[in-house]
């Protein structure tokens, strides 16, 4: 089951900008590795279910995977060839909203090259462009 939110306080939100870079949730915290996407978008609740998937057959029960991304934002959809003025669609899925520079996933507890394959196969189902990254040491 996709993940979304427990309740709202309102079923239907703006689109809103996806302007600048991330300023939080940037860094490599509770893992070694990480996913950081390198362009900013809608990252659908199915989406990271999929990556949450692949990760844990490539992890296979050894590291530990970390989801830096909730879907807390509704999405909403029109019906199609429906006529102009029936007001705003119904919510159709969930998304998390991405910036550049975002950490998405991070692994712990397995080695480099393990790390790099499991987050590959992971970059491969995001809608956008993304790339690995490590913990900076003392940091």
């Amino acid at each position: 089951m996709p993940l979304m939110p427990k309740r709202v306080k309102f079923r239907k939100s703006q689109r809103g900008t996806l302007k600048g870079n991330a300023s939080r949730g940037n860094r490599v915290n509770f893992g070694e590795f990480g996913l950081q996407s390198l362009e900013s978008g809608w990252l659908s609740a199915e989406a990271i279910e999929a990556g949450r998937i692949t990760a844990s057959h490539a992890i296979r029960g050894e590291g530990r995977l970390y989801i830096r991304v909730f879907p807390h934002k509704s999405v909403t959809a029109i019906p199609a060839e429906t006529r102009m003025g029936k007001g705003k669609g119904e919510p159709e899925y969930w998304a998390a909203v991405v910036k550049t520079g975002m950490i998405l996933f991070e692994v712990a507890g397995l080695p480099e090259p393990a790390a790099r394959d499991c987050l590959a196969r992971v970059a491969y189902k995001m809608p956008f462009k993304c790339r690995l990254v490590s913990r900076k040491p003392g940091g």
